[in-house]
């Protein structure tokens, strides 16, 4: 069995914990090699090269981002996506089950199954958890270029930009189409969610699944800066459906245009501003390496019980 494990550099310290604990493990697969990421891009141009010449599955060293771009390598492939979370978030990793142990994890994906899941899309661009056109884009628009400049990704800084922009987060018009349905407006959160969280444990989605062949469209109007801190807490809760201007709809496609281009992102990575998004789901496109207790499990993010 041929592995390549594409590695994130710039998830720093967890990213030297994690190659650590592969050079730990080597002797647990017949065949693994480490290829490190230079850039935006490349983690999807390494998958893919993998996937072509029959690798059996590619471990993401990383975040949601790494993740990401290697699934999008490897889509139309048999080539499996294993995940060693040393993101900030892991929004994906964490709904899967997988320990943010690197060494846990590799474990895990050792004695895993393997599962089919959706992937979602935007505008043909791919996500495999949660992408956003509302005030989560800005966040993680804010949160990229404070990496790129040099500061220390975390949750921490992530917190600290959330409360900024819950301040400073102006009106913005958006018109929603899904599941039948319109929904026009100022809104504060739309948010198209595979997977149940953004990450961190924020839970946006309570109700996905990652294998029903839909996105759960998330819709939160515009709300008080004094009604958003408020209510925060219910995404670390998994109440945040208690939210009285919370509402989601489960649809294979949806259509969100806006009353000027505004940022959006795919699993937690910055898009260039657009006006109009055009959001569908591929059913079950992606093979992913699962740990077995996950889709045991009562609360098991798949409803198919089939590999």
């Amino acid at each position: 069995m041929r592995i390549r494990a594409i590695l994130n550099p710039r998830a720093g310290l967890a990213a030297s914990r994690a190659l650590t604990a592969i050079e730990r493990r080597r002797h647990h697969w017949n065949h693994i090699e480490i290829a490190t990421t230079r850039g935006t891009g490349h983690a999807r141009e390494l998958a893919q090269e993998a996937a072509e010449r029959g690798d059996s599955m590619i471990l993401a060293v990383g975040g949601d981002g790494t993740a990401n771009e290697v699934a999008w390598g490897v889509l139309g492939s048999e080539t499996a996506l294993g995940l060693v979370p040393a993101g900030s978030g892991n929004g994906l990793a964490r709904t899967l089950g997988l320990s943010r142990n690197p060494e846990r994890a590799l474990v895990q994906i050792e004695t895993g199954v393997r599962k089919r899941m959706d992937v979602g899309l935007v505008n043909e661009r791919p996500f495999l958890n949660v992408a956003g056109a509302g005030f989560d884009a800005v966040v993680a628009e804010t949160f990229q270029q404070w990496g790129v400049n040099g500061g220390r990704r975390g949750i921490l800084p992530y917190v600290v930009f959330c409360l900024k922009h819950a301040f400073e987060y102006g009106e913005r018009y958006r018109r929603l189409e899904v599941a039948g349905e319109t929904i026009e407006g100022p809104t504060f959160i739309v948010a198209f969610a595979n997977g149940r969280q953004y990450g961190g444990g924020a839970i946006i989605a309570p109700r996905a699944y990652l294998d029903d062949g839909v996105i759960e469209a998330v819709h939160i109007a515009r709300v008080s800066h004094a009604q958003a801190l408020a209510n925060v807490h219910r995404l670390f809760l998994g109440t945040i459906e208690g939210f009285g201007s919370y509402r989601s709809w489960s649809g294979s496609s949806a259509v969100l245009d806006s009353s000027e281009p505004v940022p959006h992102h795919r699993d937690g990575e910055p898009e260039a501003a657009h006006s109009h998004l055009e959001i569908r789901v591929e059913p079950r496109a992606l093979e992913v390496v699962v740990p077995r207790r996950t889709v045991e499990g009562p609360h098991s993010p798949f409803l198919t019980t089939d590999s």
